[in-house]
């Protein structure tokens, strides 16, 4: 049974403001109606926008589940990002404004920004990087990292970045799979407050990666090693980064790259617990990157976006590098926490910065909701004028307390749903044209086929099922590094008789408008007495209650129903946890979405377990309502929240 029942209904409705769509790139269904008539001529409209240094000669070919976009023709993603748009006078425009979390600071022009990249591009050639070796990147988000992604794309080598926050193991793993030949990271960097030590995590790390022949170091301080990052150098392997810069020209041409070369891997969780490595090639990843940075983000000559994602995430390497370059955009890239020193740490970025596009987390929104209206009404946000959210599904009330607290009631927001394996945002208002409703994603992008189907792949129009792509897009994945038979099994075997149809896991529900309300991971999907219930939908009801910041909901094996619902419930500050606020949660979930959705056990928590990205693992919450071992928890942001709710869950069973 693949039908998930529909319990949360949502009333709101947002039209786009007049005097937004006045001046906005897309202003009308245009677009959308081009890309239903002809959807690959739709993609070679948009790939047109882009610097080529060779035509394609055919749009796609589609032999599915694979494709292949633009073949034969050839450009470069650092050309793109870069060399054009000093030639189109943009080269004293700030590419990069960053902010360090103890307040340092630097800003790189477009004309800056090239010469750094072309310099290390050298830097990679003199250690004999050639095109299609694969290059590591476990860096802090200093400009660095970007220079590292955009050098490695201007030679042709495939990087592969891994999130500073990840352990020697992890990127142990990770280097090994890709056979990485050479390494960048940094002797440290900072979060909330600590030293990461990064060099020390590399040196643990390729004790076991025979295939890296150099490491490159960045000092996080032009001053010398932070804090107690004392760093060993191996003779002949590792190298600092500002001395191999100082000695390296700062002339190097764009390499010509055939559309389908590899541009990156980038290593996501894996359910069999080896991370897969997704492959974006070079000309498709582009084309969705920039066009769904301009259509989404109605991006502007004067804008400044900030998105606030680590590269390490997909969100970052598309949203925070590629897409804005692409587009001549300035980014605002910030390395540390959102609340250090003082919870207000973001909103004093936006309004030092004149941020006007803030691109975020729901995780992010529900802290901030949690710790009070104050921190933001210190700080004057008149500048912003769009809000995105992007990473799972936003809750109704979290999304409503972003458009007027953060927004001011005036700022259209852009609920994204996207993955790493997509690329690119496939569904997402368009500012200027989508009136919103909290908690939907709304619709499809122009270009992109999304619909809901049954065990049968029959399409659901209106209720409650399985997520599904049913054509191709330039910005998908083209396999699994090393392993296409795990690539076809994962994303297209859910409907055996359709090869064509991409599954991402999730399942959702479609309104009366056709609107699509992302519901979460199918195997989040409780079974309740026979009924089908997302998580989505209890955590929302739970989190309209005044009281409650933040709730993970998950199963519990039930003799009687199946399974039966656990909630997980983080308070907003000023509330305190009582038996008396237990049961009132319980009865409103009761009230609000039916009593078959009333969690039977709740349990009040001062934090989630979550994931260095942010995203609750409720897979871990599982194993503690159902009092098995933990699994692993090596990417947890705190390990230490798994032990306090599993004594706190073991004393409320008692």
């Amino acid at each position: 049974m693949t039908d998930i029942d529909v319990l949360l209904s949502e009333s709101r409705r947002f039209p786009p403001p007049a005097d937004f769509t006045a001046d906005a790139q897309v202003r009308d269904r245009t677009l959308h109606a081009a890309a239903a008539a002809d959807d690959v001529a739709y993609w070679a409209d948009q790939a047109s926008t882009l610097l080529w240094q060779r035509p394609w000669d055919t749009a796609l070919e589609w032999t599915p589940p694979h494709a292949r976009w633009f073949t034969g023709g050839q450009l470069n993603v650092s050309e793109n990002c870069l060399d054009r748009h000093l030639a189109a006078g943009r080269g004293n425009k700030a590419a990069i404004v960053w902010e360090g979390e103890p307040g340092d600071r630097r800003t790189l022009t477009y004309w800056e920004l090239a010469r750094e990249v072309r310099t290390f591009a050298n830097v990679l050639l003199g250690l004999g990087v050639r095109k299609g070796d694969r290059v590591g990147i476990y860096l802090p988000l200093i400009p660095e990292a970007a220079i590292a992604m955009l050098a490695c794309a201007r030679i042709g080598a495939i990087h592969s970045v891994v999130f500073g926050g990840f352990s020697p193991e992890s990127l142990r793993d990770r280097m090994n799979d890709a056979a990485a030949s050479v390494v960048i990271t940094a002797d440290g960097g900072y979060r909330r407050g600590q030293v990461v030590p990064l060099k020390r995590n590399t040196d643990k790390a390729l004790a076991e990666c025979p295939s890296v022949r150099h490491v490159v170091v960045v000092q996080r301080r032009s001053t010398g090693p932070i804090g107690d990052a004392h760093v060993e150098m191996v003779e002949g392997r590792d190298h600092w980064y500002h001395e191999l810069m100082r000695k390296a020209s700062d002339v190097c041409a764009p390499a010509a790259m055939d559309a389908e070369d590899v541009l990156f891997i980038l290593y996501t969780s894996g359910t069999t617990g080896k991370p897969k490595g997704i492959v974006h090639t070079t000309g498709g990843y582009l084309v969705g990157a920039a066009s769904s940075t301009r259509m989404v983000f109605d991006l502007r000559e004067d804008d400044v976006f900030w998105c606030t994602a680590d590269v390490g995430w997909i969100t970052g390497h598309t949203y925070l590098v590629y897409g804005p370059l692409a587009n001549g955009a300035t980014c605002v890239m910030y390395e540390g926490a959102p609340d250090w020193p003082e919870r207000d740490r973001f909103w004093d970025l936006c309004a030092r910065h004149g941020v006007t596009i803030l691109y975020t987390a729901p995780t992010a929104i529900r802290a901030f909701m949690k710790w009070g209206d104050e921190h933001p009404r210190r700080h004057d946000l008149s500048r912003l004028r769009l809000l995105g959210s992007v990473g799972e599904p936003i809750n109704p009330e979290a999304w409503m307390w972003y458009h007027e607290v953060i927004g001011g009631g005036r700022c259209p927001i852009v609920d994204t749903w996207w993955q790493t394996e997509t690329g690119s945002i496939v569904l997402s208002p368009l500012p200027g044209v989508t009136t919103t409703k909290p908690g939907s994603a709304t619709e499809p992008l122009p270009g992109y086929r999304a619909a809901l189907l049954d065990a049968a792949a029959g399409e659901i129009p209106v209720g409650g099922g399985l997520l599904a792509l049913t054509r191709p897009w330039p910005s998908m994945l083209r396999t699994i590094w090393g392993d296409d038979a795990r690539y076809v099994q994962t994303y297209f075997s859910k409907w055996p008789d359709r090869p064509d149809l991409y599954f991402p896991g999730d399942g959702a529900k479609r309104d009366e408008d056709g609107y699509f309300w992302v519901l979460g991971r199918v195997d989040d999907v409780l079974n309740v007495a026979g009924h089908r219930i997302g998580t989505m939908e209890v955590e929302s009801a739970l989190v309209e209650h005044p009281a409650v910041a933040e709730a993970a909901v998950v199963g519990k094996a039930h003799e009687v129903k199946g399974q039966a619902i656990c909630a997980f419930v983080t308070l907003r500050d000023g509330h305190t946890p009582t038996s008396a606020l237990r049961d009132d949660l319980r009865s409103f979930v009761a009230t609000k979405i039916g009593a078959l959705a009333r969690p039977d056990d709740l349990l009040f928590s001062a934090d989630l377990p979550k994931t260095r990205s942010g995203k609750i693992m409720r897979r871990l919450l599982r194993d503690i309502a159902e009092g098995r071992a933990l699994g692993d928890t090596t990417t947890l942001a705190d390990p230490s929240v798994v032990a306090a709710l599993k004594d706190q869950y073991a004393d409320q069973e008692g």
